[in-house]
């Protein structure tokens, strides 16, 4: 019996060491990996070619007209400078991709034409620009289709007027923006494919969103489709 014991203690040590020895083995090469995807997008970022330069390029002295299109289907953002396209930048958008944004929390991105409402320039991601979401378009057509109130029509509508950004505190949501990434930045700027992880709004590189802070301001015009 103790043989058989001694023996019984022997195997389990094994399979305990077995076990072990494949937990190590498969969390290097998920380092390993991480670690390939990381350094082959610091290779790409290197491609990079800085705003400034490309406004020297372009011999625009004068910033008069600053708009930007964002394109969902091709996650990218992209800049016009007194009417002529500038640069492409990567964008990352919310966890919904099946739909635009029609209700508050849906994770998903509003399309349309906006605005920016306010510009923070110290945030949690870096830098925030604000988009009057919901429009009037987004209000109309949640109110004609039963999302809202006419009290929270009413509301969104008189934010509107009044310049300021839309409440948030309607069916439809609100505070949404282009930002950056904040204290992930270094992971999520360097990856090489697009991970969408927001609440709906649009985020780019700290790098990148300080380049947009250089000549956004408040009233820019942002089309997304």
């Amino acid at each position: 019996m103790i043989k058989d014991s001694d023996t019984n203690i022997e195997k389990n040590n094994s399979q305990d060491f077995s076990l072990l020895k494949n937990i190590i083995l498969t969390l290097i090469t998920i380092v390993l990996f991480l670690t390939g995807v990381i350094f082959y997008g610091m290779l790409l970022n290197l491609r990079d070619v800085p705003l400034d330069k490309l406004i020297n390029q372009k011999k625009i002295d004068n910033i008069s007209d600053v708009s930007i299109i964002i394109d969902r289907k091709t996650f990218t953002l992209n800049l016009f400078l007194n009417n002529s396209f500038i640069k492409k930048y990567r964008v990352s958008f919310g966890r919904n991709l099946n739909d635009k944004k029609k209700f508050a929390d849906d994770g998903a991105t509003p399309v349309g034409v906006y605005s920016i409402c306010q510009v923070i320039e110290n945030h949690k991601y870096h830098k925030y620009f604000q988009l009057n979401y919901p429009n009037e378009s987004d209000a109309v057509d949640a109110f004609r289709n039963g999302y809202i109130s006419k009290k929270e029509f009413d509301l969104i509508m008189s934010n509107l007027t009044s310049g300021i950004c839309p409440t948030a505190k309607t069916n439809l949501g609100g505070n949404i923006g282009i930002h950056g990434t904040g204290r992930f930045n270094f992971f999520l700027s360097n990856l090489p494919f697009v991970f969408n992880w927001t609440n709906g709004s649009i985020a780019l590189s700290d790098k990148h969103i300080d380049e947009l802070f250089s000549v956004i301001k408040k009233g820019t015009k942002v089309v997304i489709k």
